[in-house]
């Protein structure tokens, strides 16, 4: 079956992701939990759609489907009733989360599901796509990698979603991966980084990076660090612009730094720029079903960068790496 759902078609990004796949001539069905948003959504596009909550019973609508894209998001909120049902019927599942508590989830549901020849691979957004394949190329440019820090830099505004997100984010506490275990590190101090303009503070956060990056590299030391450069909001969540217009993004790229020491002391450094987060997240989305409905799958708990390759992150017009 070739067919993708695309669960949370009416959001910011999955409007955009929607828009794309039918551009490349996929075969779609868009999802979501509003009927009258959906209708609509369906008619501008010339789509199918289905109207089901992120619960028990959403096995029942992923008949005729070959996989799930969830950008519902947060995604504490949908990624667990959606990953059972995809095991549940024999479905992929892939999303775009960067909340950490959804890696550990899959990977905790890894084994059922590979029971179930059903794959679950989650970030397949800016987050972590990027990231991932950045951290695999870095660790390939010294001799036995021993840790690993990656500093996202999120420029210009976030979309209502993202806020959310890293509300879950920020409430699962600040973690680290310390000799191949996560652990809690509340202590944990920022740091500069250079992201090519010279040295940002950035802070420590648990991004799912703690998670993949230790499956795609088998690095056991891993620590998450961010630096926003937009203007803060303070209030209501709720209350923010769904998004960034097409402008805003266009004047704000994003970028990721990711640096590796070897058992011999030795560091490497490698900067990952590509469009703004909010421009890749579908397309690189979208590319990643396009290639898992072809055959690229494998059962299980996966990883971008393991999966597809340390290359596909570039596969993205306008995404460059830079070793430092």
């Amino acid at each position: 079956m070739k067919t993708l759902l695309i669960y949370g078609a009416t959001g910011y990004v999955g409007r955009m992701a929607a828009e794309y796949a039918v551009a490349q001539g996929m075969d779609i069905v868009i999802a979501g939990r509003s009927h009258d948003k959906l209708s609509v959504l369906s008619a501008q596009l010339d789509v199918p759609y289905r109207v089901f909550m992120p619960d028990a019973r959403a096995a029942e609508s992923l008949e005729g489907v070959g996989m799930l894209v969830n950008l519902a998001g947060p995604f504490a909120q949908t990624a667990d009733a959606l990953m059972r049902a995809c095991i549940k019927v024999g479905v992929d599942y892939l999303d775009i989360t960067a909340e950490i508590n959804v890696y550990r989830l899959a990977e905790r549901l890894g084994a059922e599901a590979a029971e179930s020849g059903v794959m679950l691979l989650p970030g397949v957004g800016w987050d972590v796509v990027p990231t991932d394949c950045l951290a695999v190329h870095v660790a390939r440019r010294v001799q036995d990698p021993q840790s690993l820090s990656i500093a996202l830099q999120v420029a210009g505004s976030m979309s209502r979603g993202s806020a959310l997100s890293v509300s879950e984010i920020i409430g699962a506490g600040l973690l680290a991966r310390i000799d191949g275990q996560l652990v809690l590190t509340p202590d944990a101090q920022p740091r500069h980084f250079d992201f090519g303009d010279g040295l940002e503070l950035c802070a420590p956060l648990s991004f799912g990076d703690l998670v993949t990056g230790w499956h795609s590299t088998g690095i056991p030391n891993i620590a998450m660090f961010v630096h926003f450069s937009g203007d803060p909001f303070q209030g209501d969540l709720s209350q923010l612009p769904e998004g960034p217009d097409a402008q805003q993004r266009e004047a704000h790229r994003a970028r990721a730094v990711a640096e590796v020491t070897g058992a011999d002391g030795t560091v490497a450094r490698s900067v990952i720029e590509t469009v703004n987060g909010y421009t890749y997240t579908p397309i690189a989305a979208v590319e990643a079903a396009r290639r898992v409905l072809s055959g690229e799958r494998r059962p299980g708990f996966e990883t971008p960068a393991k999966l597809l390759g340390v290359g596909f992150a570039e596969r993205i017009a306008g995404t460059t790496i830079t070793d430092r």
